[in-house]
C-alpha cells in the first residue's frame, strides 16, 4: 500500500494538472474580446514616421490628400500608443495589455492584424516601419533622407523608393523585393545575407547614397529604375 507522502504527492500533481488545464481550457474555449476600428490623423504636419509594432501585417499607401492617416484595429487587451514628439515625428508602438493566457487560442482575424498606413508622397523626411510575423508592402514612394524596415518573419515588399540618403532593409526568415528610383552607380552598397540568394554585392563603397540589406532567411531581388 502506498505511504501517505506518495499519496500526498499523486493528490499534488493531479491538483497542479487540473489547474493547468483549467487554465489552457479557458484560453482555447474563450471567445476574444472583439477589436474596434479606429483612425488617426495628426492634427500637424509630420516630417516622419516610425512605427514599431508586433504581429501586425503593414501596408503603406499614398495619400490622396497630403496628410497622414493610419487605420487600424485594438481593444482592451491589444492596443497602441500614437503620438508626435517636438520634432513632428509620428510614433505608433504597440502598448497592449495581455496576459500569458490570452496568447492562447485563436489569435485576431486578417483584418484587425491589418495596420492601413497612408503616407504623402516627397512630403517626409524619414520613414520607420518595424513589424514580426507579418509582412510590410510599400507603394512608389519618396522621402527626402531615410527609409528604414525591418519584418521579423515576414516580406518586404515596395514599388519604386525614391530616397535621399539611406535605406535600410532587415528580414528575419523572410524575403525582400522591390525596386529603387536611380541607378547602380548612385548607392554604395552593404549586405548581409546568412541563408538565401541575393542580387546585390557583398559590398560596394562608391555612391553618393546608401543602401543597406540584412537577411538570415531569405532571397533578396531589389531593381534599379531611372527616374
Amino acid at each position: 500500500m502506498p505511504g501517505l507522502p506518495h499519496i500526498l504527492f499523486l493528490l499534488y500533481k493531479s491538483t497542479l494538472c487540473f489547474v493547468m488545464s483549467s487554465f489552457v481550457l479557458a484560453g482555447c474555449s474563450g471567445e476574444s474580446e472583439p477589436f474596434e476600428k479606429k483612425s488617426f490623423t495628426p492634427d500637424t504636419q509630420v516630417n516622419g514616421i516610425n512605427l514599431d509594432v508586433r504581429d501586425r501585417k503593414i501596408e503603406v499607401i499614398l495619400s490622396e490628400d497630403e496628410q497622414v492617416h493610419i487605420q487600424y484595429s485594438e481593444n482592451s487587451k491589444e492596443y497602441y500608443d500614437i503620438s508626435v514628439s517636438d520634432g513632428n515625428i509620428l510614433t505608433m508602438e504597440n502598448a497592449g495589455n495581455k496576459k500569458w493566457t490570452d496568447y492562447i487560442g485563436v489569435k485576431p482575424s486578417a483584418e484587425d492584424r491589418k495596420i492601413l498606413l497612408q503616407v504623402p508622397n516627397a512630403l517626409l523626411d524619414t520613414v520607420t516601419i518595424s513589424t514580426t510575423n507579418e509582412d510590410i508592402s510599400l507603394p512608389t514612394l519618396a522621402v527626402t533622407e531615410n527609409i528604414n524596415i525591418s519584418a521579423n518573419g515576414g516580406n518586404i515588399t515596395f514599388e519604386n523608393l525614391d530616397i535621399g540618403n539611406t535605406l535600410t532593409l532587415t528580414v528575419k526568415n523572410g524575403n525582400i523585393s522591390g525596386a529603387i528610383t536611380g541607378s547602380y552607380d548612385d548607392f554604395a552598397i552593404q549586405t548581409e545575407i546568412k541563408k538565401g540568394e541575393c542580387n546585390l554585392p557583398d559590398n560596394k563603397d562608391d555612391g553618393e547614397k546608401t543602401l543597406h540589406v540584412s537577411s538570415n532567411n531569405g532571397d533578396v531581388n531589389i531593381e534599379f529604375v531611372a527616374k
